[in-house]
């Protein structure tokens, strides 16, 4: 009888279903000498529950607190270093980039050939514009099944 109410409890244990009362029983069982021989596995287990349930934290803990580095002073600084950087910078830029000739010719072929990707790639998005209306009565049934939902609970289907 007590076995198959080990048994039981082991099986509740496992499934987390236990009360602080039956894990004590567990304890209990498990930290004698005589366990059955199929359940001599759960053994190490609970014994180690058991002895670690009864440590205790003795270690001191300081009470003074640490200076913490002040975070206001860090803000400054960075903001200091930001604006020495705006205004060591400013005077060396000149306004519009320059560019060579070649360089030109480069930037107009690179925007031809986008544009060409983009007309090839928009010519495909109409192939597919149905999907809209499709989309649109998604969103209309979902609305419907907003409504059903609460009139089945009122109704108690």
């Amino acid at each position: 009888m007590v076995l198959n109410n080990i048994e039981n409890l082991l099986e509740k244990y496992e499934n987390g279903e236990t009360s602080l009362q039956e894990e004590q029983q567990l304890k209990d069982y498990f930290s004698q000498d005589t366990v059955a021989p199929h359940l001599e596995m759960y053994k190490p287990m609970f014994t180690y529950f058991l002895i670690n349930q009864q440590k205790q934290f003795t270690k001191q803990l300081p009470l003074k607190t640490k200076k913490r580095f002040n975070y206001k002073w860090l803000s400054v600084a960075a903001v200091a270093v930001l604006m020495v950087s705006v205004f060591i910078t400013k005077p060396f830029s000149t306004g519009e980039p320059t560019f060579t000739d070649q360089e030109i010719i480069e930037i107009n072929n690179a925007k031809e050939a986008l544009a060409i990707m983009s007309k090839h790639l928009n010519q495909g998005t109409t192939q597919v514009g149905y999907l809209d209306a499709i989309n649109k009565a998604g969103t209309q049934i979902d609305y419907l099944k907003e409504v059903i939902n609460p009139m089945d609970r009122i109704l108690k289907r």
